[in-house]
């Protein structure tokens, strides 16, 4: 059972599972000074929505970096990938904006026991096609 998808990339928990899913929405208003009182305030549309996802991954028992390389080679592309929730909804159109792991418990080779990653998220709100990541580019 999936977490959630990102294009093709499947979070799950046996492969790529996350802890946190944080997102923040936020809405754009305009100021405009008057003379003798306070500023007035005009809404002027959605602004920026950005998704960060927050997991630990244990090599041994879930994915290890070629999870995070893929990821890293999406983000890359400089495409906007469809984003799918566990339930199957259409969360739309995201670009990957960052990512990043700390590695620890390290074994004699200094292959990492224990990976915690972040992942930053951003709505892409464009309808050109061009923009969108190819699914197979997806492929873990």
């Amino acid at each position: 059972m999936s977490l959630m998808t990102l294009g093709l990339f499947v979070f799950e928990l046996s492969s790529t599972p996350f802890e946190r899913l944080d997102r923040q929405t936020e809405q754009r208003w305009a100021s405009k000074d008057r003379a003798g009182g306070p500023p007035a305030q005009q809404y002027v549309g959605p602004g920026a929505d950005t998704l960060s996802v927050d997991g630990v991954l244990m090599p041994q028992l879930t994915g290890g970096r070629p999870a995070l390389d893929k990821l890293r080679e999406m983000a890359a592309e400089g495409k906007a990938w469809i984003l799918v929730s566990g339930d199957g909804r259409n969360r739309g159109k995201w670009i990957i904006t960052s990512v990043s792991e700390r590695t620890s418990h390290h074994v004699s080779n200094g292959l990492p026991r224990r990976i915690e990653f972040s992942l930053s998220l951003k709505r892409y709100w464009d309808d050109d096609p061009a923009a969108m990541g190819t699914l197979r580019k997806s492929l873990p």
